[in-house]
């Protein structure tokens, strides 16, 4: 694999250039991705673009400035990169997000399930995967709680049990987190087997929990376990944040379509416990 990885400095981007040591992995000031398509590249150099670049503040996205920011990065990059593919015969790899969903259904979302965005992060996410989606040879890949190197909800949790804070957390919105090391893994999967193209969802297996529990786990998995994680429902939580973005309540994602490709999806709670105690050592 010939691969030039974008978004390089982010958690994704960073597990990616660990598990690609030869690619060419590229911030954002190596290359802005709305620019790609101008840019002094010798793509014949390259098989496989790999986006992991994206505008990622959910909140921020709601604010004038912000959405235009977000459908910037993640539209009009997308929409660049996917014309560079198709005129370069490369193979894309893209990033998306479950946040395309609403979040309404009682049941794990396929691939195929109808789009419906809450938030401007999540129909600017939707309009990249629109023009990703018109590559022929693309791999989109859906995540969910991505933890990794750099920020994120655990590191967030593991700080404040360290400073004794007992938190208070939603308790209504449930998915899995997915560890970057296990998004590289398995776009490094699909690629290199020749993995049909289009859509997978990549996440954590196991049984689904809410934000509370994964925060319940993490304090009881760095020896805070007699500090209380409180619950609140995202009404209650976001009830003084009038310029919070609507988030889905289901962030579970059917996993079947990745299975049957060979993609390692190990348990969320394994792969937490060994995040946690990475992190304490």
């Amino acid at each position: 694999m010939r691969a030039l990885i974008l978004g390089a400095g982010g958690q994704v981007g960073r597990a990616l250039a660990a598990a690609l040591p030869q690619a060419i992995a590229l911030s954002r000031k190596g290359l802005d991705i709305t620019a790609a398509a101008g840019a002094d590249i010798d793509w014949s150099g390259f098989d496989t673009l790999v986006n992991a670049a994206a505008f990622t503040d959910v909140d921020g996205a709601e604010s004038t400035d912000g959405r235009a920011a977000a459908w910037r990065a993640n539209a009009a990059g997308p929409a660049s990169l996917a014309h560079v593919a198709a005129e370069h015969n490369l193979t894309l790899v893209h990033l998306s997000t479950e946040y395309v969903f609403d979040g309404r259904a009682d049941e794990p979302y396929p691939e195929d399930a109808p789009i419906a965005p809450l938030s401007a992060y999540g129909a600017s996410k939707a309009a990249g995967d629109l023009a990703v989606g018109m590559v022929e040879r693309h791999y989109l890949i859906r995540p969910t709680w991505v933890v990794g190197e750099g920020r994120n909800f655990v590191r967030t949790m593991l700080a404040l049990a360290a400073r004794g804070v007992e938190p208070t957390v939603v308790g209504d919105q449930i998915g899995r987190p997915t560890f970057a090391q296990d998004i590289a893994a398995a776009i490094v999967h699909l690629v290199s087997t020749g993995a049909p193209y289009g859509p997978y969802h990549v996440t954590g297996s196991g049984e689904p929990a809410s934000w509370a529990e994964v925060a319940r786990t993490t304090y009881a998995l760095s020896g805070h376990r007699d500090l209380a994680v409180t619950e609140t429902s995202s009404e209650a939580y976001f009830a003084d944040k009038p310029q919070a973005a609507r988030r889905p309540l289901n962030s579970v994602l059917e996993l079947s379509r990745a299975e049957r490709a060979g993609v390692a999806l190990p348990n969320w709670r394994d792969r937490l416990a060994d995040y946690v105690s990475a992190g304490l050592s």
